[in-house]
């Protein structure tokens, strides 16, 4: 259980620069960004098969079809609305909307599952939704009427990646957990395979500005693709797909906390400035109600 707990929250901090990619690499589009990013993940895939280990082994059709499909939806259409999210709404609201899968998630894991009785489950559930709540809250309320047109608009892109994120999360967790389950180095590559093949349906939609941009910028940008491509996507979700073969999806789910905690992070850095009150109780709230929901699974393994 401790390592796929330490392979969770070491996935959501590489997926919480999602939050930011779009805005560190203007003024190429979300769209260039999100190409590169998972033809670099495919790439790597590709060049890892070269070496016998790293080949698909037993995998039948059906199976490659979900996991290519799961590579599609959960990572290109969750990138592309999360994103969009961001430069809507800001860096603040929309990962504390996404922020909501450790709460609906869990709910739905639990009663698929039956991991853990809900009693035990409640308190580190409302312990997040209350930390999500107290930051949305005093956000919309300070902003004019424009800003609440914005913040209306990202949040529905948030909304949006979050129900994205609950079927990837139930589909791939389910499959992870089955009888016979296929490796985390195998999905990892049908996920890669997936989302190559979706970021080439975007390339319509990219602009030009490598024609125009500097030299340093472009490099700027072909960097932040290769982290996005092989750290927040390649290895990422290796380490997601050993969290969700370790863990059951009612654990796993809270542990998602941990891309929006270092998403908000991310967000505030890149602003230069510190959280305000609401904010920081809010992140701490989370994180103490993944933290009690680590202990309950903890204890009821031993028990």
């Amino acid at each position: 259980m401790f390592i796929g707990i330490l392979a969770g929250l070491l996935t959501g901090a590489l997926w919480g620069l999602t939050f930011v990619a779009a805005r560190l690499v203007q003024p190429f589009s979300l769209f260039d960004i999100t190409i590169a990013r998972y033809a670099i993940f495919g790439l790597t895939c590709l060049i890892t098969m070269l070496h016998p280990r790293f080949r698909l082994r037993g995998i039948g059709i059906r199976r490659a079809f979900v996991g290519m499909a799961l590579g599609v939806i959960g990572y290109v259409g969750y990138f592309v609305l999360a994103s969009q999210a961001v430069l809507l709404a800001g860096p603040v609201v929309p990962p504390l909307i996404i922020g909501v899968t450790p709460v609906v998630l869990p709910a739905i894991a639990n009663l698929i599952e039956r991991t853990i009785g809900w009693k035990r489950l409640a308190a580190p559930l409302l312990m997040i939704g209350a930390g999500i709540l107290i930051v949305n809250v005093e956000l919309v309320a300070k902003l004019d009427v424009e800003g609440q047109r914005m913040m209306l608009a990202g949040a529905g892109c948030a909304v949006a990646a979050l129900l994205v994120w609950v079927i990837y999360g139930i589909v791939n967790s389910r499959l992870m957990r089955a009888e016979n389950p296929p490796s985390a180095l195998d999905w990892t590559t049908l996920h890669g395979f997936g989302a190559l093949a979706g970021s080439l349906l975007l390339i319509p939609f990219s602009s030009d500005a490598y024609r125009t941009v500097p030299t340093e910028v472009l490099t700027h940008f072909l960097l932040w693709a290769l982290v996005l491509g092989m750290a927040a996507s390649w290895l990422a979700t290796w380490c997601w797909s050993i969290a969700s073969h370790r863990l059951p999806l009612a654990l796993t789910a809270q542990l998602i906390v941990a891309e929006t905690v270092f998403g908000l992070i991310f967000g505030l850095s890149l602003d230069g400035r510190w959280p305000t009150v609401s904010e920081a109780a809010g992140c701490l709230l989370q994180i103490a109600g993944v933290s009690l929901a680590v202990r309950e699974f903890t204890r009821r393994q031993h028990a």
